[in-house]
């Protein structure tokens, strides 16, 4: 089985700021495909996109999971939030974009029921914007949030069955200068936004929850494994590109 790439498209204005699909993007997408069945046999009511940047993986896994899908996209970035409302639109999804910091900004999220809701979120506009326009393409609903990380997820405390991160990974002496830079700078040890999530993951997700976490070998894959609290992290795909060895760590409830 081999599932389309959705369809997306950035402007000009957005490519200076969004994340477009790269390496990274694509190894998830591989790691979703091989769990598909899995994913499907858990009956996903609300599915979390954290940074949605160009929205294409909001896009591929509500095609992927099928039925009348509703995704929520979170980002800081509001080209990111309309280019994820775009994605949504070429692919024939909708997607619903809020601008949050994390997760600040969801507190009308509080009753969620019904079929398959996903969101996604990004502290950058121009992403969320992406990944509207992602989830238009290609047919997939895509709730986009503007947040950093997941600030104001309170209302969805053990109601995310599935939830995905692409998270800036790459080591960084300094502070990122400009929004793009903020898409991949991850401080020491490419750790320190990815750090500060990890401790919340748990309270996230539901009882059947999952969690998809893109990291780099730099970050310190075997603490990460043991880095998120009542949960247990398996490496499910690896992949050597360039420089870089990247890994999809997948946790679930112990």
């Amino acid at each position: 089985m081999s599932l389309p790439t959705p369809l997306y498209k950035l402007n000009a204005v957005q490519q200076k700021s969004v994340y477009e699909p790269s390496e990274d993007t694509f190894l998830l997408l591989d790691a979703i495909e091989k769990d598909i069945q899995w994913l499907r046999s858990l009956q996903p009511q609300i599915i979390l996109e954290i940074g949605c940047g160009s929205g294409i993986v909001s896009a591929f896994l509500n095609q992927a999971i099928g039925g009348n899908v509703t995704s929520f996209a979170t980002d800081y970035n509001q080209h990111a939030l309309e280019c994820t409302m775009e994605t949504g639109r070429l692919n024939g999804v909708k997607i619903e974009v809020i601008q949050a910091d994390l997760d600040n900004g969801l507190e009308h999220l509080e009753a969620i029921g019904g079929n398959v809701t996903s969101f996604a979120t990004d502290y950058n506009q121009h992403a969320l914007e992406c990944t509207m326009e992602t989830g238009r393409l290609n047919g997939v609903k895509i709730e986009v949030i503007q947040a950093d990380l997941d600030n104001g997820l309170e209302h969805l405390e053990n109601k995310v069955d599935i939830l995905l991160f692409n998270p800036p990974y790459v080591p960084t002496e300094s502070e990122p200068s400009n929004v793009l830079e903020r898409c991949w700078a991850g401080g020491a040890n490419g750790r320190e936004v990815v750090d500060r999530l990890l401790p919340r993951v748990s309270r996230l997700l539901s009882n059947k929850g999952v969690f998809y976490l893109v990291a780099l070998h730099s970050n310190d894959i075997p603490n990460l494994l043991k880095s998120c609290p009542d949960l247990e992290g398996t490496v499910t795909m690896e992949r050597r590109c360039g420089i870089e060895h990247l890994y999809i760590i997948k946790y679930k409830r112990k």
